[in-house]
């Protein structure tokens, strides 16, 4: 994806690395202040969409050029994001955020600021001093909510300016709705303002999320309805309630029950911790943020979580009287309620904020790939260590797997990788010599004792970890020729099943099993893998030449003339093993004669040094 130039270098890697998945971005100018927040189905293609094209509006070209920073959140659903947006954008009211991306505001409830106020449906916002609760992500919700309204309370419907003078002066009359017992009459003072407050207020409990007066309410009506048997209206009143039991639990980000409360997670790997922080008020998310923080000794997750906590509540200034967390710690906060949900919404919102945590080191960990590969295959070498139990970080590594068809061409191959990485040129291939037929364990024998030989005669430097492409059984054979060497106890060795990727150790029978995202697991897949796929690659050569070569071409010095004339003379290569110098010398002359004896006598030196 091409990104324009000009871009600082922070910004560069998030562009690169930010999750494909829904939630809402902020994009903040060089002084830290959010200038605009939007939603999006895919964070990593909305977002990168402002900065790999031209855009039209001279007004997009303006925000792009002023971004310097991008924050998200990741949520669950489209849905959500909606709604967090609209949260995110009451609370900064960013310069650039004049219209919404359907060209439409979100619908909001308003308490005019009038005497004897109206509750009215708008879409727009007039800072007049009216409240305007919301927004709502359907305009359907808003609309049962008014129905709500008209149906058990009296609101009036009218846009006279009903002020104590005008009333006493008897300027209006009661209209249609006072006859239809829709209104009270305040117009001409039928109704007291004291009276009509006290529905106002109940209205606005309904729609700051507090429920239970009202559902009690319209039970009470809805039962004496039907005691007067006025099953129609009963009816009506019952659907209401279900509606509203319904915008109660469903219409939010989070549970309406869930009002000013904070929630932390925690994730963390070998060198880092990840602290994620959400802010949650009328059951909102209004504040969300991640912090990073670096391990200094072998601190746990709660003692890491205890301490990013009181540091997080003295940036971020909380009157949250309740904090929901991933497990138990060991401290109080005065007048605060520590509680680990188990179940439900209040569990689904811990989840939530671990996933933000997670996307987050996710991200991190692309950076540093990119800007201190070091310190990435530093912490990653780390993370191998203590997932293996192993006493060295395992920088050098080489993978050994074999290959036969029937037994045929057997061929094994070794990989060595360093840091993580294929190191493509130390990479060995093997024919393997002293084993007739399908022996998996016998080939494995062989070749780790041939490399590890001639590794220790030439001084090299051994691995810190082998890994062997198989189970128990090949994982022994190997195990034997590192006894044989007398270098058991200078290596590390283990084994790795394909099929439930079991990772066996030398003399324990239970397998150990990795989580299926552990990086520890995907290096020694990479392993695993990569000797197959070598030594699958040497069979495939061995066994396509095997029709028109023998072993007499793997001499130096001799070639296919030669081979010709020996074949005729002695008409097998067991016959021209067993056949003196004199008798060579005759057919190739001394000095090839000399050449193939020094060969046989040198591969059965070999070939018995590996059987013993």
């Amino acid at each position: 994806m091409k990104i324009q130039t000009g871009l600082n270098q922070s910004l560069q890697l998030k562009l690169q690395t930010l999750p494909n998945k829904p939630g809402v971005y902020q994009y903040l100018d060089k002084t830290g202040k959010v200038i605009y927040v939007g939603k999006a189905k895919n964070l990593k293609k909305r977002v990168n969409s402002y900065f790999n094209k031209t855009h039209e509006s001279a007004r997009t070209r303006m925000l792009v050029k002023r971004i310097e920073d991008v924050r998200v959140i990741v949520v669950n659903t489209e849905f959500d994001a909606l709604l967090l947006e609209n949260n995110l954008i009451k609370k900064y009211q960013p310069r650039y955020n004049v219209m919404l991306k359907d060209d439409k505001s979100y619908p909001w409830i308003c308490i005019k600021k009038e005497r004897f106020p109206r509750i009215i449906y708008t879409r727009t916002i007039i800072r007049d001093g009216s409240e305007y609760f919301g927004p709502y992500a359907s305009p359907k919700i808003a609309k049962i909510l008014l129905s709500l309204f008209r149906e058990i309370y009296f609101f009036r419907t009218c846009h006279y300016d009903l002020s104590e003078g005008k009333i006493q002066e008897g300027k209006y009359k009661v209209c249609l709705e006072y006859h239809l017992d829709n209104c009270l009459g305040p117009c001409e003072a039928l109704q007291t303002e004291a009276d009509y407050m006290s529905m106002i207020e109940n209205a606005r409990q309904i729609l700051k999320g507090n429920f239970q007066e009202a559902k009690h309410y319209l039970k009470e009506k809805m039962l004496g309805f039907a005691k007067d048997l006025d099953f129609e209206r009963a009816q009506k009143i019952k659907e209401k309630l279900e509606a509203l039991e319904k915008y109660q639990a469903k219409s939010q980000v989070v549970h309406p029950s869930i009002t000013n409360v904070d929630v932390y997670s925690i994730i963390s790997d070998e060198s880092y911790a990840y602290v994620n922080f959400f802010n949650i008020v009328n059951g909102a998310i209004i504040r969300s943020h991640t912090s990073e923080i670096k391990k200094k000794l072998d601190e746990s997750n709660a003692d890491i979580l205890e301490e990013a906590i009181i540091e997080l509540r003295e940036r971020f200034p909380s009157t949250a009287k309740e904090i929901y967390l991933p497990f138990e710690v060991d401290f109080e906060i005065p007048q605060t309620k520590i509680s680990v949900p188990l179940i439900g919404d209040k569990k689904r919102i811990v989840e939530l904020s671990e996933r933000n945590a997670k996307y987050y080191r996710i991200e991190k960990l692309k950076q540093t790939k990119i800007v201190d590969p070091e310190r990435h295959t530093k912490r990653i070498m780390g993370q191998m260590k203590k997932d293996l139990h192993l006493p060295q970080e395992p920088y050098h590594i080489e993978g050994f797997d074999n290959s036969n068809i029937q037994g045929t061409s057997p061929a094994s191959s070794c990989v060595v990788f360093r840091g993580g990485k294929p190191s493509k040129r130390e990479y060995r291939k093997f024919n393997v010599k002293s084993v007739e037929g399908p022996n998996d364990f016998a080939s494995m024998e062989e070749v780790v004792y041939r490399r590890y030989k001639r590794m220790l005669d030439e001084g090299e430097t051994l691995p810190q970890l082998i890994v062997i492409d198989g189970g128990k059984g090949q994982l022994s054979s190997a195990v034997k020729s590192l006894d044989r060497l007398g270098i058991r106890g200078q290596v590390s060795i283990l084994g790795i099943a394909k099929r439930l990727e079991e990772i066996f150790f030398p003399d324990d029978s239970i397998p150990l099993y990795l989580d299926k995202s552990s990086e520890t697991l995907k290096v020694l897949q990479h392993v695993r893998n990569e000797s197959h796929r070598f030594g699958l690659a040497h069979h495939r050569t061995r066994r396509s030449n095997s029709g028109f070569k023998s072993e007499l071409e793997e001499i130096p010095g001799v070639g296919a003339k030669t081979i010709q004339n020996l074949l005729k003379k002695f008409k097998s290569i067991k016959r021209i093993k067993a056949a003196s110098l004199e008798e060579l010398e005759s057919v190739v002359g001394l000095h090839r004669a000399e050449k193939l004896l020094k060969y046989f006598e040198e591969n059965e030196r070999g070939i018995d040094a590996s059987k013993n």
